[in-house]
């Protein structure tokens, strides 16, 4: 009987494990099927297409955090294109932040161009922030570029030639995009600070202005040879005038300015003159008054003088009366010569 139970016992936990064992057999097969039923529309489009990925990478991609829509797409775009990228540089170009289909998009229409774009440099402008794509479409369909630009807040650029006349000059500079200075090379506001600047220069050495406006080419070449497109993301191909006109005498203004600058000066020169002369007769009139007043007092000594000369013998009363003559004559000639009063 204990070898009946026995053989009874072990024959149930033999069932058991079988049981667990196919369990977890039916558990595999189970999410293999999920997985196979989410990835078989991406295997299919991606086999028919000639990008092929197996389940094993798309499943990778998903552990990953990668989407594996994305990665499909863009094999089958390149693949389409004759591009040869390999798929793990895809998934690190994503991994690392970058626009994966801008890059392919680009990448095809470079292709098509005849224009030599790498993988490598075409993640690097992605990385680097640049729209690549449209640096792209850019090189192949040049764009144009208003001097001075809307954002600037002005309308014109106002430059003087020798004669004093201001000219007000606005341009159109044809740019296409230099693909190997992309990475590094200064942007659309490099070019317009430049062009704006050679602008200003041609004008400044023209002699008169009026052979800047019969001759506004003259402009467009002078600062196309400056080579403004250096260490730029940009080619310059053309500089255009757009609209050029006359503006103030500024030759007229500032000699006009310089000239009332002149007389102000010349003004406070003469004030301060005349503050000086007249110092100068105050202090006369100041020295006069002192005179006087010595002359007063030296006066103020004759009648001691006289009375000392009387005592000692040396001043008659014979002379005194004719010294009293001599003052009233000349009291009565000064009365004559006086004018009358009306």
């Amino acid at each position: 009987m204990n070898s009946a139970l026995l053989a009874q016992a072990t024959s149930s936990a033999g069932d058991l494990i079988i049981y667990a064992v196919v369990g977890v057999i039916l558990i595999v097969f189970l999410v293999l099927f999920v997985l196979a039923f989410s990835f078989i529309k991406l295997y299919v489009q991606a086999l028919v297409s000639g990008a092929r990925v197996t389940f094993i990478e798309l499943v990778g991609m998903s552990l990953r955090k990668i989407n594996p829509n994305l990665i499909v797409a863009a094999r089958i775009q390149a693949t389409r294109a004759g591009l040869e990228i390999p798929q793990n540089e895809m998934e690190s170009h994503i991994l690392a932040g970058g626009n994966l289909m801008r890059v392919i998009n680009a990448m095809i229409a470079a292709s098509k161009a005849n224009i030599e774009l790498t993988w490598k440099n075409a993640t690097a402008i992605d990385l680097a922030g640049r729209d690549i794509l449209d640096a792209v479409q850019t090189s192949v369909n040049p764009k144009v570029i208003d001097v001075p630009s809307a954002a600037m807040g002005r309308n014109t650029i106002d430059a003087m030639a020798k004669n004093g006349i201001q000219l007000r000059v606005k341009a159109r500079v044809t740019v296409r995009t230099a693909i190997n200075r992309l990475v590094g090379g200064a942007t659309e506001e490099t070019i317009i600070a430049r062009v704006g600047e050679g602008i200003v220069t041609a004008i400044g050495s023209a002699i008169d202005h009026k052979d800047v406006l019969a001759n506004p080419d003259h402009i467009s070449k002078a600062v196309l040879a400056k080579g403004l497109d250096a260490n730029t993301a940009f080619q310059i191909l053309s500089i255009d005038i757009a609209d050029i006109d006359v503006g103030e005498n500024i030759g007229a203004k500032l000699q006009a300015d310089q000239a009332e600058s002149d007389k102000r000066r010349f003004q406070a020169e003469a004030e301060q003159r005349r503050a000086m002369a007249v110092a100068h007769e105050q202090e006369n009139v100041a020295k006069q008054a002192e005179n006087r007043a010595l002359v007063v007092l030296a006066e103020a000594e004759i009648p001691r003088a006289m009375a000392d000369a009387f005592r000692s013998g040396n001043f008659g009363i014979m002379d005194y009366y004719k010294m009293k003559n001599v003052q009233a004559d000349t009291s009565m000639r000064e009365a004559i010569a006086k004018p009358e009063n009306k």
